[in-house]
C-alpha cells in the first residue's frame, strides 16, 4: 500500500515490488487501494506484471493514497457529528483475511507510525520511507525529494527572467512542512538571494536590508525562496487552515504572501509572491528518483524473503540497509544551521534572515 501524501517515485516502488516478487519469486501480490482506507474497508486488487507495465515514468500512485485514513483514529459520522474511532481491529482482520505473509507499507512519518503500531499487534510489516520533504531521520535520502527540488528549481529559474524584466522582488514559497530541505536545495540550485527555512527564524528587518543592499548596488531584482514552515523570530508559522479529520491537522501555507507585503511596505520595491504548492508533488520522477525508488522496492522484497519484519528500508551513504521502524519515526530530520551547505551559502552572500 501507499499512504500519506503522494510523490514522484511511488509507482516505481510498486513496479519493482511486483516485478521481482511475481516474476522472480512467484509470489502473489495484493495492492490495497487508497492507503490504510483500503485495509480498513478491504479494497484490494491482485497485482501482476501487466498491471505495472508502463508506470515507471508516471507520477502519483496507481493504488491511490490517503493522509486521513488512520485506523487508530478513523473519522466517522455519528448523529451528525464527526468522531474518531479505533478501527484497527477491522484492518487487522482484513490483513488476516487475505492470508498475507507481509504488508509492504510505503509512506512518511505518519504512515510509518501507524505501520509500527500494526507491527506491535503482530502483523508482518516492512516499511518503505517516502516523502518529498526528506525529513525522515532513519534514512539519508528519500525518493521524491530530488523530483521536488527539480520542479522547484525550474520554477525559480523561470521567475528569474520575469523578476529581472520588471525589476521586482519575487518571493517563492516551497513545501517541506517543518523542515527546510526543499527550500535550501532549490534555493541554492536556483540562485536565490535570500533563503528562509524553519530551522533559522528570520528577522524581517534583516531580510529587507539584504534586498535594499542589492537594489542600491545596482541589482534591480531579487529572489526570495521561503519554506512553508518558515517563521519570524519570536513568531509562529503561517497556518492556512486546520483539518480536524486529519492525523496532522495543521496545513501550512501563505508565508510568501505575508513576506511580500512586508517587503514591499518596508523597501518600496515591487514584490510578488508565488506559492508552488502541490505542483511539487506531481509530475514524473527524475532519473535519480527512479533508480532510488527501484532500489527501495527491491530491498523491500528481499526483506520479506528474509522475514525482516517490523523494519524499514533505509539508505546509509550509498548502501541500502534496514532499521527498526520505531527507530525511524518520531523525530524529524531537519536542516542544521551549522551544516556546510548553509555556511558556504552564507559566505557566498546569500541571506537567511538571521
Amino acid at each position: 500500500m501507499t499512504a500519506g501524501g503522494d510523490c514522484p517515485g511511488l509507482n516505481v516502488v510498486i513496479r519493482a515490488v511486483v516485478k521481482i516478487a511475481v516474476d522472480a519469486y512467484k509470489m502473489k501480490v495484493v495492492g490495497f487501494l487508497d492507503g490504510f482506507g483500503g485495509l480498513i474497508h478491504d479494497k484490494a486488487v491482485m497485482l501482476k506484471s501487466r498491471n505495472v507495465s508502463g508506470i515507471l515514468s508516471v507520477g502519483g500512485t496507481i493504488l491511490g493514497t490517503s493522509n486521513i485514513a488512520n485506523p487508530y483514529k478513523y473519522s466517522v459520522e455519528e448523529r451528525g457529528k464527526i468522531i474518531c474511532k479505533d478501527v484497527s481491529g477491522q484492518a487487522i482482520k482484513n490483513y488476516k483475511k487475505h492470508n498475507l505473509d507481509a504488508l509492504i507499507t510505503v509512506g512518511g512519518d505518519g504512515t510509518l507510525t501507524i505501520a509500527s503500531k500494526l507491527a506491535e499487534s503482530g502483523l508482518n510489516i516492512v516499511g518503505v520511507p517516502k516523502t518529498i520533504d526528506n525529513d525522515l531521520s532513519g534514512t539519508d535520502l528519500t525518493f521524491g525529494f530530488d523530483s521536488a527540488i527539480v520542479t522547484a528549481t525550474e520554477a525559480i529559474d523561470k521567475l528569474h527572467s520575469t523578476a529581472q524584466s520588471h525589476h521586482r522582488v519575487m518571493v517563492v514559497e516551497v513545501m517541506g512542512r517543518y523542515a527546510g530541505w526543499i527550500a535550501l536545495y532549490s534555493g541554492v540550485a536556483g540562485g536565490g538571494d535570500v533563503i528562509l527555512i524553519p530551522e533559522i527564524p528570520y528577522d524581517i528587518g534583516k531580510v529587507c536590508k539584504k534586498l535594499d543592499e542589492r537594489a542600491m548596488s545596482g541589482k534591480r531584482f531579487s529572489i526570495v525562496v521561503v519554506a512553508e514552515g518558515a517563521r519570524p523570530v519570536g513568531g509562529e508559522m503561517t497556518v492556512r487552515r486546520i483539518v480536524e479529520t486529519s492525523p496532522d491537522k495543521i496545513r501550512l501555507g501563505g508565508v510568501a504572501n505575508r513576506l511580500a507585503e512586508q517587503v514591499e511596505k518596508a523597501t518600496h520595491l515591487e514584490t510578488r509572491a508565488t506559492i508552488l504548492g502541490h505542483v511539487q508533488r506531481g509530475g514524473i520522477p527524475t532519473p535519480f528518483d527512479r533508480i532510488l525508488a527501484t532500489r527501495h522496492g527491491s530491498e523491500a522484497v528481499t526483506m520479506v524473503l528474509e522475514k525482516k519484519f517490523g523494519r524499514m528500508v533505509a539508505l546509509r551513504g550509498n548502501r541500502m540497509t534496514d532499521i527498526p521502524i520505531n527507530k525511524a519515526i518520531g523525530k524529524l530530520k531537519t536542516v542544521s544551521p551549522d551544516m556546510p551547505l548553509v555556511r558556504y551559502t552564507k559566505l557566498m552572500g546569500i541571506g537567511f534572515g538571521d
